[in-house]
């Protein structure tokens, strides 16, 4: 049976790579990148383990995806707090659906699944979109 070992470089270039996947891909979470290190773990050669120091060093590139990941997370709900405040100075204004086929005046917003919607007097919900007018 063939082992092929994992140096330095190997060890660098799949962290690396588990980044910049991490940086393309907006759904990499911790057990994506947990999954990618136990990988490397487990096909590195016996006969010449890689050394702690670049455990420590992938240790630490995990740290910093999970702090970007947290970052986003927040950075998504003050985006929210923003979209609702902005919104809220439609309550009482006249808002009609981009195609015209729905129209009202705005008795509440709301945000459902990250998107704004204006709740209208008739109790219909209007989803602020392109195309959408107030006025």
């Amino acid at each position: 049976m063939s082992v092929t070992g994992v140096g330095a470089t190997s060890a660098t270039a799949s962290t690396q790579t588990g980044l910049s996947v991490a940086a393309q891909q907006n759904g990499m979470d911790y057990d994506a990148f947990l999954k990618l290190l136990v990988a490397e773990m487990s096909n590195q050669d016996p006969l010449n383990p890689t050394d702690s120091t670049e455990y420590v060093a992938q240790f630490a590139s995990f740290s910093s995806v999970e702090q970007a990941i947290q970052t986003n997370k927040k950075l998504d709900s003050m985006m929210t707090v923003s979209a609702l405040t902005q919104a809220n100075s439609l309550i009482g204004q006249t808002a009609t659906s981009a195609d015209g086929s729905l129209s009202g005046k705005v008795a509440a917003v709301r945000v459902v699944d990250g998107a704004v919607e204006a709740i209208l007097e008739s109790g219909y919900s209007l989803p602020l979109i392109s195309g959408t007018t107030v006025g």
